[in-house]
This record gives C-alpha cells, sequence and structure tokens, in this order.
C-alpha cells in the first residue's frame, strides 16, 4: 500500500488544491504528510533551515474546517509551500538572510507580498528554504546551515540562490516554494535540480520594501514561483500578480494566466543563441539545449539562431553585476547597524571574502562609475530588444555548466574555468543576469539530463510584458518533451 506522503510527493499545485476542493483529500492529511516527507528526507538534502509544523498543523485544521463548513475557499487552499530564508519574512519565523549566524535569532514582525499572497489564496507555508548569505552567488551555501544539496545527486549543489526552494521540489517536499531573483536566483536552481522556474516581468509582482522602496531596479528585482509543471507556475503568477500601494513601481493591472499554457505557438519565432554571444558553454550543456529547441519545430514555430551584438565579455559583465547589486547589500548592511549588528566591523567575519570585498566596494563606487555601469546595461538592453523586434523569444542554455560538488567550508563557487575560459566564480556561468539588467520576462524548463547524470535547463526570455508568451512556449516544450518522468531519480535516491 503507498503512504499517502509517497502519494501526494510528485503531485502538483493544482491537482491537490482541486482533489481538497472535492474532499478527496484533507488539509490535516496532506499538511501531516508532507511533514513526514519533510523529517525523513530533508536532513540528506539540506533543502529546509526552518520546519514551523505547530503553525502548519494548527493552518491546516483551520483549512478543514473551512471545507467542512462549505465556506468559499481560494485556489491554493490547502496546499503546502514554503518560503526561501533571504529578505522573505513570515512574523516570527526566523530571518537570516542565507545563514548568516548573526542574525540567527533575528525575527521582524514582517511580511513579504509572497507569503501574504499565498496565505491569502489558503497556501498553508511550512518552512523556509536555504540560500546564499545575501543571495551573493549563484550555488547555495553558507557559513550557519552549511550547503543545499542537490536531489539528483546529493554529491552536488542545488545553485542559488534559491536553492533550498529548489531542491525542496525537486525532491518532492513542497509542490511549490518561493524564489526570488536578482540575477536569475529562480532559474539557476531551476536548472540544476530539473524543476520550473519562472521569472516574470518586472513590475508584475509587486516588491515592498522599507526603509528605501526603490532598491530593486538596479538589477531588478523579483519575487516569483518555483514549481515542477508549467500550469502550476501559471496559477502562482495568477495569485502573486496585482498592484501593491507600498510598490512604487508595480504594474497596475492584475491578469488570470491560468489560460496560457493552453495557447499554441504555432507560427511564433524563436531566437536561438547557444551562448548569448559570449559565454563559454559546456560541450555537454550545449548538446542537450541544442536538441531540445529543435523540439519548438514540432508546435509549428520557427527556430533560427541569432546574435545578439553584445560587445563586452562575460567576465566583464559578471563583475558589473556584482558592482549593481553590491548597492543593494550596502543598503542592507546599513539598515543592520540600526539593530546594533555592523557587518563592516565586529560582524564582518559573518560575511563570505567575496561579498565582503564587493560591500566595500559599494561604498567606494563613484557616481562616475555608476554612470558608466547603467551604460553597458543599457548595450545588454538594446542588444535584446533588437532581437524581440524580430522574435517573440530568446532561446539559450539557462547556464553554462552543470551543477558543481559541494564545498565543505560555506562556500562552494561555480567553476573556475569552462572550456579552458577563466569565469567570474559567482554569477559569471550564468546565462540568466542579462533578463535582470533588462527586466524581460524569463523561464527555464528541464530540457534533459546531461552525460554526467545533472540536469539541464533552457531558459525562454519573452518581449517585455509578455508573461503569458513564456507560459505559452513553456508549456510547449513540456507538451513535447515531458520531464515528470526524471523525478523517479530523485524519488528513488536512498536516504538511509
Amino acid at each position: 500500500m503507498v503512504r499517502l506522503a509517497d502519494e501526494l510527493a510528485y503531485q502538483g499545485v493544482a491537482e491537490i488544491a482541486a482533489r481538497i476542493r472535492r474532499k478527496e483529500l484533507s488539509p490535516v492529511e496532506v499538511i501531516e504528510a508532507f511533514l513526514q516527507r519533510i523529517e525523513e528526507r530533508n536532513p540528506s538534502i539540506n533543502a529546509l533551515v526552518f520546519v514551523d509544523a505547530e503553525g502548519a498543523r494548527a493552518a491546516a485544521k483551520e483549512a478543514e474546517r473551512q471545507v467542512m463548513a462549505g465556506d468559499e475557499v481560494g485556489p491554493l487552499h490547502g496546499v503546502p509551500g514554503v518560503l526561501k530564508d533571504l529578505f522573505d519574512f513570515k512574523p516570527g519565523w526566523p530571518a537570516t538572510l542565507g545563514g548568516v549566524r548573526a542574525l540567527k535569532d533575528f525575527r521582524p514582525d514582517l511580511t513579504c507580498v509572497f507569503a501574504e499572497r499565498v496565505e491569502k489564496a489558503g497556501a498553508i507555508l511550512l518552512g523556509k528554504a536555504n540560500s546564499p548569505t545575501f543571495g551573493f552567488r549563484g550555488t547555495c551555501d553558507n557559513y550557519l546551515f552549511g550547503p543545499s544539496r542537490n536531489p539528483f545527486n546529493p554529491e552536488y549543489n542545488t545553485g542559488g540562490s534559491s536553492g533550498g526552494s529548489a531542491g525542496a521540489v525537486a525532491d518532492g517536499l513542497v509542490p511549490f516554494a518561493e524564489g526570488t531573483d536578482g540575477g536569475g536566483s529562480i532559474r539557476i536552481p531551476a536548472s540544476w535540480c530539473g524543476i520550473y522556474g519562472l521569472k516574470q516581468s518586472f513590475g508584475r509582482v509587486p516588491v515592498v520594501t522599507r526603509p528605501n522602496a526603490f532598491p530593486g531596479t538596479a538589477p531588478f528585482i523579483f519575487e516569483g514561483p518555483l514549481t515542477r509543471n508549467v500550469q502550476d507556475a501559471a496559477l502562482l503568477l495568477t495569485v502573486l500578480n496585482g498592484p501593491d500601494p507600498r510598490d512604487p513601481l508595480c504594474l497596475t493591472e492584475k491578469l488570470d494566466f491560468t489560460e496560457a499554457p493552453n495557447r499554441s505557438i504555432k507560427g511564433m519565432r524563436i531566437a536561438w543563441s547557444a551562448d548569448l554571444d559570449v559565454y563559454p558553454v559546456d560541450p555537454q550543456v550545449a548538446e542537450v539545449v541544442e536538441r531540445a529547441v529543435k523540439r519548438f519545430e514540432e508546435a509549428g514555430a520557427i527556430v533560427e539562431p541569432v546574435k545578439l551584438g553584445i560587445k563586452h565579455g562575460h567576465y566583464e559583465l559578471g563583475e558589473l553585476w556584482c558592482r549593481m547589486i553590491a548597492s543593494l547589500n550596502v543598503g542592507a548592511v546599513e539598515v543592520f547597524k540600526q539593530f546594533g549588528i555592523d557587518f563592516t566591523g565586529a560582524q564582518a567575519e559573518d560575511l563570505p571574502p567575496p561579498l565582503r570585498g564587493w560591500i566595500k566596494k559599494g561604498y567606494e563606487i563613484t557616481a562616475v562609475e555608476l554612470a558608466r555601469d547603467q551604460a553597458i546595461r543599457t548595450e545588454i538592453f538594446d542588444a535584446i530588444q533588437g532581437v524581440m523586434e524580430r522574435y517573440d523569444f530568446l532561446v539559450s542554455p539557462t547556464l553554462a555548466c552543470t551543477a558543481v560538488p559541494n564545498g565543505t567550508d560555506g562556500e562552494t563557487l561555480g567553476p573556475a574555468e569552462i572550456n579552458g575560459q577563466k569565469v567570474e566564480r559567482l554569477i559569471g556561468w550564468c546565462m540568466t543576469y542579462f533578463a535582470n539588467f533588462t527586466g524581460h520576462p524569463a523561464a527555464s524548463v528541464p530540457a534533459g539530463l546531461a552525460q554526467n547524470g545533472l540536469p539541464v535547463g533552457m531558459q525562454i526570455l519573452g518581449r517585455r510584458n509578455a508573461d503569458a508568451d513564456v507560459l505559452a512556449a513553456s508549456a510547449a516544450f513540456e507538451r513535447l518533451q515531458p520531464w515528470a518522468d526524471s523525478y523517479r531519480i530523485p524519488a528513488g535516491r536512498p536516504i538511509g
């Protein structure tokens, strides 16, 4: 007899929610099943760093009462999920901002937009997922909790910064998780963990921050969903999107994306770039994605190779991203000084050396340097816009390499070189941050497994504000090359 914990593990958000509404499943038994799975499997992958079992059980009892009373319930009613442990808050829950030792007991009385909106739609949040310190690298590791281990092979990393979230979804610990994305932090771990990661258009989902309401523009910052299928991501985006008076930059329309995955992409034009002009790409990644992109032709789309015309090298552009996001981290450092925590002084050793170095640069950067950086960013924007004038999508590998082995020092980094070329190790191997420079919607879909057995992602970038198109293209690929069967690998992973 199959245990409920195993039966539900790889069912999706929409399916579980529908079964609860039909009273086939009780929210109480759903939450107990996932808590059981977390207890059994999380120690082997270190995806979740905090679990609020008591709070989840109380919420499940109330959710069950509402169903049995015939109350009107939301589209996520009774479905479990998790938050990311970064700049993501729920009152009473710890917020270590990516395993910062000085913040192990920091519990702000704040709620992030993701938590607000999914809970209003009926979801039950179980806990928080691992992240690198301040989200400042494309891998998932930190001094307090250590690395998150890839469910496809625990010797390897999940990717970051939403690495714990992606690992939890891939291992069937929850059907959805929150990701945030300032340089690819939804799409990077989605690629390495073989799941679906959607970064919507800038402003589609509000980002509420104080004391500075305008931090997430250089580069653009996002909150979004990590799921195992496209339909669930469309449902979550429908819940998450819409205006918020606290966000001065959010879009003012509220849209329903649930039908977008059913749309045809016949006749749509796809620009294909194996390297976005500048990246060295591991041959086993290139082989998987080049084969995958051709599948779009079976859906009636037109696929053509393109050059973007980008003049700056990948190493220079990786460092540009680090400089730009350093200002966001400087802002966080200044806020924590008000709480008696000084990451430029007494608590500096709680931050890894690369982050300390870029924060120091953030304090020193001049207006002239900022202007130069924005000019280079504008060149990336113009290059992508030039492609999107002729095409509906720009498709590429999500990452230039497969997952890297986990370190033992809390500082797992990306590769030092690919194909003999030196690579910026924090994010320079991530073919994702261009979309954070520009604000275009982009998703990572599982393209297949590399020769080493690790997942490879394919990135689909759409026109500005064309989130529905990205969902449609993602779903078309999912129909042509379903990836659900790949989860037999993490599901069958020994955990004893």
